[in-house]
Formats: C-alpha cells, structure tokens, sequence
C-alpha cells in the first residue's frame, strides 16, 4: 500500500503537468520582466475588416505588477474628449483596452482596463452575470477611484508625424490576489476603438479575440494567456 508521502508526491508531479500542459495550450505566453513577449491584431470586430488598424501588445511581469504596453499603429485622429478625466466614458472615443480574469473559466467578473491618447484611464471591475451582456440582465462596474495611488502607472506619447500613439501601463497583481503569477495561466481580451470628429459617435472595433459581436463583453472569446 503506497505511502502517504507518495500519494503527496504523485499529487504534486499532477499538478506541475497540468500546470505546464496548460502554459503549452495558452495563446501567448508571458515572461517575467526584464524579458517581453509582443503579439499583434488587426481583426475587425464583428466581422473581418482589413481597414482595421494594427495595434500591438507587448507584456511582462514581476512579483509584484503586470506591464502592457500598446502600440496604436495608423493612427490618424488621436480622438478623445480633452475634459474626460480617470473613469470617464474615455472608450466612447478612441482607447486600447485589456480585459483581465485571474483563472481559466469564461469569467463571470472580470478587470476591464482602457488608455486614451490623453493618458486618460478607465480603471474598473466589471460584473456581468450573463457573460455576454445580455440585455435585461445584470450587468454592473466597481471603479478603482483612485488608481494611482493603488499603484497604477500610466505613460502615453503621440507620434503624430509617424501616425503612432503608445501607452505603456502598470497594473498592481494585488487587486486580482495575484502576486507571482509564474506558472498561473488567465484569461485576457484585447481591443481598440476608432473613431473621428466626423464619424463620431460610430466607432470602428478591433480586437485580438473576436467576440462574434459588436460587443467586447462576451466571456467566452477571451484568450489564454501563461505566466512563464
């Protein structure tokens, strides 16, 4: 009859191959910094739409916080309403935006995050029982009020010349119960929103996992992304 420390011992080798199974299935896989992992999309959301411009993403981590940085290539707008200020509705104008859930379920609350060419953010937890934003269905924000106090960083240049805006973004893993992620596998979505003062308030959608929807908010599209 086996031991009981074997039984720990087989228990803990499962572990580490599920574990490690899992990080091979993820869609990106995330270094700890200094080292970065980029990934690019162009996609049109709902539908494919080849006039979508390029956004780039390129992330790492620490003990302690996750950095992504954006890259908004063929820009030629930099729209946004210069009175918004943290937590305004910035994603009616032109944003990036990461949507985050510590864990690999299609997640029911999740951490939605958005940059604007203003440096502007919108910084909050979104509640979304139906996992596709139902109508007639609950669906609710708790808004980080005051984000850089808690640990946030947000730096955004313009290149107008060069048609690029990049926004380089720090997130405290303390507000998921996530410090030292390695090995930990989440799930993300990442998008964009284009628009002009003549399109205005019709906004092109870009994503990198299409929700089959004009709408960002449908759970079961987010990817998978390993902490390595």
């Amino acid at each position: 009859m086996p031991q009981p420390l074997a039984f720990l011992t087989l228990a803990i080798a499962a572990t580490s191959l599920l574990s490690t199974c899992a990080q091979a299935k993820a869609d990106v896989n995330v270094p700890k910094c200094p080292s970065t992992t980029s990934f690019t999309y162009d996609s049109g959301i709902p539908k494919h739409d080849p006039s979508c411009p390029k956004t780039k993403v390129t992330m790492c981590y620490t003990q302690t916080k996750l950095q992504i940085d954006f890259t908004a290539y063929n820009e030629t707008n930099f729209y946004f309403d210069p009175k918004h200020k943290t937590n305004d509705d910035i994603w009616a104008y032109e944003v990036v935006e990461a949507f985050i859930y510590k864990g690999t379920d299609d997640p029911q609350t999740y951490f939605e995050y958005e940059a604007s060419p203003n440096n502007v953010t919108f910084n909050a937890f979104i509640y979304n029982p139906s996992r596709t934003r139902t109508a007639n269905t609950p669906f609710d924000h708790a808004y980080i009020a005051n984000p850089f106090s808690d640990g946030f960083e947000v730096n955004t240049s313009l290149d107008k010349k060069n048609k690029v805006w990049k926004s380089h973004s720090v997130i405290p893993l303390a507000i998921f119960n996530g410090e030292n992620p390695k090995g930990t596998v989440w799930r993300m979505n990442f998008f964009r929103t284009v628009t002009s003062p003549k399109k205005y308030p019709d906004q092109q959608l870009c994503g990198w996992k299409n929700t089959k929807a004009a709408n960002f908010h449908i759970t079961k599209a987010f990817g998978t992304v390993a902490f390595v």
